[in-house]
Parts: C-alpha cells; structure tokens; sequence
C-alpha cells in the first residue's frame, strides 16, 4: 500500500474540487507547469508561490491548508491596505512589532493570523513621533535599496490606510501575497497598477497589480548599527564616483578613436 498523502494535499485537491477545476485548469490558474497531478500524489511539495495563490485567488488560510487551522478562508479586502493585526501591551497600549528578516518570509501568509504575532519582539518608543499611529519594524534584506539601506538595517514604518493617501517617491514597506519589499513607490496612470522602485539602479523597477498588495508601512525612521564602523555609504558614494569617473574617460577615448 502506498503512503497515504499529507494533510496539505489532501486540502489542495479539496479546493480544486470544489471549485471545478481539472488538474491542468488548476495549474494554468495557479502557474504550475502541465498539471497539478504530481503534486496530488505527493511527488512534488507545495510551493509558496502556489500557497499564495491560493490564498491570494480563493482565500485559503495557510494555516488550514497545512492542518493547523480549523478556519478555511481568510477575509480578503481588495484594496484595503491597513494592518490586518495590531497588537498591545499589558497597559493596552499600541507596541511596535519587530518583522526579521526570517519571519518576514512567513509574514504575508500570517497577515490575519493573531496568533502568530506573538512570535515577535514588540516594544515601545516614548517619542511623539511615534504616538498617534500604528507602527511597524522591518529588517532589510538583500542589497536593492543600497545605499541609503543596508542588509541587517532595521526600518520603521507607518500604517497606511488606503492606497490613496501613499505618496509618490517615498519609500514603504510593501506586503505582497507572497513577499516583503521596501521599495519606493511611484503611481501610474492605470490605477490598478503601482511600480516599485529600487535605489540601487542595477535592479528594474517591478510593476504590481494594487490587488496583490496586502499591507502598506510608510518608511519614516531606520535603526542602524553600523555607527562604529567606517561609513559604508561614503564609501559606497567613493566607489559611484570612481566608475562615473571611468565611463566619463570611456566616452572620452571612444571619441577620440
């Protein structure tokens, strides 16, 4: 007798199913090539991409698609990017929840999950800064937003509400179905559409559909701690320079050629 398949699997073909779907239709929707029949007999483990698609196109919780939920479907708002948690202190008071770099990847599938919050470090800055508002810390990963964010930095962001109230060129920490990015943000005329823009210029800015995004935190502070060490954005600032310089004197040999 073979082995009988996991509970994933098992609630997998349940939302195909459900939903009509033959094998190859599912995996079209879903972005799996040919058929979803090699992950229905277990031979192939579910992606994040294909979680977040379920979730992000029927709703699923993640947690009942890996049987550690009894609730099946997550309210999706389309359009909607206020915080789906807000947590707080023994006073009732609103804290600043620290997002790192490895729970950042579980963060998109988590979002409506209170329980899972209590995983993560939370305090409190006394500032009149941060008073007044929900606010939330992110760790940057990765090199795209170089040099005005290093990996390992720490930003804080401010909860946005609505798409609406985003500002164009300003940097936020934005909650994709399947991904955290800090990106700055610019709006385009399709207004189901924004693009996010990396610092560093060897990375092309990413167009996504407005739907896909989750949760929005406007960038106003970071926490660094790099003090100690000679300054990386200077010479981050030298190294620009010095190639600026060498594709000047380039364009200056080819002309003279």
């Amino acid at each position: 007798m073979g082995t009988p398949p996991s509970i994933e699997i098992k609630h997998f073909k349940e939302v195909r199913e459900e939903n009509n779907f033959t094998q190859s239709e599912f995996a079209e929707l879903l972005g799996i090539k040919n058929s979803t029949a090699d992950i229905e007999r277990g031979r192939t483990k579910l992606s994040g991409k294909v979680v977040a698609g379920l979730l992000s196109r029927f709703g699923i919780n993640p947690l009942w698609l890996f049987g550690e939920s009894g609730q099946k479907y997550l309210q999706l708002s389309k359009g909607d990017v206020s915080p789906k948690v807000v947590t707080v202190d023994s006073a009732d008071k609103e804290n600043i929840l620290m997002v790192n770099q490895k729970a950042a990847a579980g963060y998109p599938h988590n979002v409506q999950d209170v329980e899972w919050y209590h995983q993560l470090p939370a305090f409190d800055i006394p500032l009149p800064e941060f008073r007044n508002a929900t606010y939330r810390g992110f760790q940057i990963e990765g090199d795209s937003m170089l040099p005005n964010y290093y990996p390992g930095e720490w930003v804080l962001g401010k909860a946005v509400a609505d798409l609406d109230q985003a500002s164009n060129n300003k940097v936020y920490v934005v909650v994709l179905y399947d991904s955290v990015l800090v990106k700055k943000l610019q709006k385009l005329p399709d207004s189901s559409k924004v693009l996010l823009i990396s610092f560093n210029e060897e990375y092309l800015p990413v167009e996504v559909d407005v739907n896909d995004i989750q949760e929005i935190w406007q960038v106003n502070s970071k926490l660094t701690f790099n003090l100690d060490n000679p300054s990386q954005s200077g010479l981050f600032r030298e190294l620009q320079e010095s190639m600026e310089e060498l594709k000047r004197d380039l364009k200056a040999f080819k002309k003279e050629a």
